[in-house]
């Protein structure tokens, strides 16, 4: 059945723009068909080896998280320190800004900086919302107990949803469980950590026996998602038909790779193999302009852009594979998959995209 979509302009609520930095005052201004003051800036020097970086609207500017390690927060000066009405600003850190470097920065937008308490569950949290665009975005405190309950604002069961602990002691992976697929839905124990190439993982003291419904995540007593005097922020995404994509496929380990259905062109796209480890692999429309795509970079290391294969082609449906790499390919294997669009295959009047 063709893709319908509320969501003509997915510019209006995600982008991708690269830019150079200089080493001092920067304003990276998006190129989308709309403007985008972004809620989330996520990070990556292309050109060589630098950490990933991670600010959003909730915790506020020149505060830096990073995918490819477990730390908290740093209070950073340097960093990211304005959204703007279409873009961002940054400073003179070398990590966001390093002189003469490429990076890629991925935006979206949530309401503006809006927050609202969210008292659905046992811990009041508080959220940014954005129901039109499926994503929501929320902080709260943990403490330690079994069945805690946290209300995430989505309205529906997230499809992903990921926790990060930003204060406090302990070590903190990025903990992501995607309930609605069949590799991670057997369960309430399933997880995937975006920081490391682990496959999915069973671990019981992440989620509760409920885990997610449509007002409320259960969590339980780990330091991973609920350590006393320790702050987690969290991110839920649901399938917004024509926009946003949460699913996985089957590899053929073949390089006339499966072709896999979206219902948009991706501008985005981020996978992981879940039955054994595998390095996350990110793939966008501004690294690459056509197909066959070459770059890619890893959320949970620190290397520069890879291009050293042809890997994926975007099209105006879905994505296909175009290699044999066992991180999203290899015969047999499951890959999950985020995808965010560039364009749907079908406007919300009923035409068409054109093939590409």
């Amino acid at each position: 059945m063709a893709a319908y979509t509320t969501i003509d302009d997915p510019s209006e609520y995600f982008q991708c723009t690269l830019y150079t930095g200089n080493s001092s005052n920067n304003t990276v201004t998006n190129v989308g068909n709309s403007d985008l003051k972004p809620d989330i800036v996520w990070g990556k020097c292309r050109s060589t080896t630098k950490t990933h970086y991670f600010y959003d609207s909730i915790r506020g500017v020149e505060n830096r998280v990073e995918t490819d390690n477990t730390g908290n927060q740093d209070s950073n000066t340097n960093g990211v320190v304005e959204f703007q009405t279409d873009g961002f600003r940054l400073a003179s850190g070398n990590t966001e800004n390093d002189n003469g470097e490429d990076f890629v920065a991925w935006q979206w937008k949530i309401n503006g900086g809006t927050v609202a308490n969210n008292t659905a569950g046992n811990t009041t949290t508080s959220v940014q919302t954005n129901l039109a665009a499926g994503v929501t975005i929320g902080t709260y405190g943990g403490n330690s107990s079994n069945g805690n309950s946290i209300g995430h604002g989505l309205g529906a069961i997230p499809d992903f949803f990921m926790i990060k602990g930003y204060t406090g002691s302990g070590t903190k992976y990025w903990t992501i469980g995607c309930p609605n697929i069949a590799s991670m839905a057997n369960g309430a124990s399933k997880i995937l950590f975006l920081d490391t190439d682990n496959a999915v993982m069973n671990d019981t003291s992440i989620w509760g026996n409920v885990s997610l419904t449509d007002s409320i995540v259960t969590i339980n007593s780990g330091q991973q998602v609920n350590h006393v005097n320790s702050n987690y922020m969290f991110y839920a995404f649901k399938n917004i038909q024509g926009y946003s994509k949460v699913g996985q496929y089957v590899g053929n380990g073949s390089d006339n790779g499966p072709f896999v259905y979206t219902g948009f062109k991706p501008a985005f796209l981020m996978m992981k193999r879940t039955d054994s480890s595998g390095n996350w692999v990110m793939f966008d429309n501004t690294r690459d302009t056509g197909n066959v795509t070459k770059h890619r970079l890893f959320p949970n290391l620190t290397n520069a852009d890879n291009t050293t294969r042809d890997y994926i082609d975007l099209l105006s449906n879905g994505f296909k594979m175009r290699n044999t790499d066992v991180d999203h390919n290899a015969d047999g294997s499951t890959i999950m998959y985020l995808a965010f669009a560039e364009s749907p295959f079908v406007t919300s009047t009923g035409v068409p995209a054109t093939a590409r």
